[in-house]
């Protein structure tokens, strides 16, 4: 997505640009509300850059919205939060259409007991269980405001949203509620793998097909669009 990104930026503004993310999405993993941000001299009309760029990005891609920021504004280091959902299709055949975009266990899930260890998750703590043995971050501490597991059919979502996430952190999470959900380890698991702080004590990482960055927000400050609103139930 970054290469496609700047190279039809740079078309439009006829230099060579770079940009810079609000957060890293590994390959299979999707976003909905990617923010990013670019340094340019050129001027060009807000339109120019949306549609303008869309004209040039595969279809895969597309620029929802633009604006000037100060120079203060980081599209990472500014934001205070950020959301993630993890789609899972829980039903005995495996997705068609779907297959790269939803995760999928084919056993029945006991949401209330994935819930159960969602919510020992919640707060600011050491998050190094669920961390990968690739992520840079120089602090493993994270705070999560809100964790909710909800089921509609045949389908469950988990949606987090915290002030920052370590490198494979949600789908970690996401692998040890499967766990749990599937009767192999109580609920109480969350808490015991947290506090031991040790990755190996955990279990499988899921699939990266299910993730969504869903939103990133930003004091109100630098006035963007407000991002979509994830609806936490349960």
């Amino acid at each position: 997505m970054q290469d496609a990104v700047e190279h039809a930026l740079s078309q439009i503004a006829g230099e060579k640009l770079s940009v810079t993310c609000a957060g890293r999405t590994d390959r299979g993993v999707h976003a909905r509300a990617q923010v990013v941000h670019f340094d340019t001299r050129v001027q060009r009309p807000e339109s120019a850059w949306v549609r303008g760029v869309n004209a040039l990005l595969p279809d895969s891609v597309a620029v929802l919205w633009s604006r000037a920021v100060p120079d203060e504004f980081h599209a990472r280091f500014s934001a205070f939060a950020r959301t993630y959902r993890y789609e899972l299709l829980n039903r005995p055949v495996r997705p068609a259409l779907a297959s790269s975009q939803l995760g999928w266990f084919h056993l029945p899930l006991d949401v209330e007991r994935m819930r159960e260890a969602a919510a020992l998750l919640v707060g600011e703590h050491d998050f190094s269980a669920f961390r990968s043995s690739e992520c840079q971050a120089k602090s493993p501490v994270r705070r999560i405001h809100e964790f909710s597991v909800a089921r509609s059919g045949e389908r469950i979502d988990f949606v987090v949203r915290a002030n920052a996430f370590l490198h494979h952190m949600v789908r970690n999470i996401a692998g040890l509620l499967l766990a749990v959900g599937r009767h192999e380890a109580p609920p109480e698991w969350a808490r015991e793998v947290l506090e031991g702080r040790d990755r190996t004590r955990g279990a499988a990482t899921a699939p990266a097909a299910g993730l969504y960055l869903l939103a990133v927000r930003y004091p109100a400050a630098f006035d963007l669009p407000a991002p979509e609103q994830a609806v936490f139930t349960g």
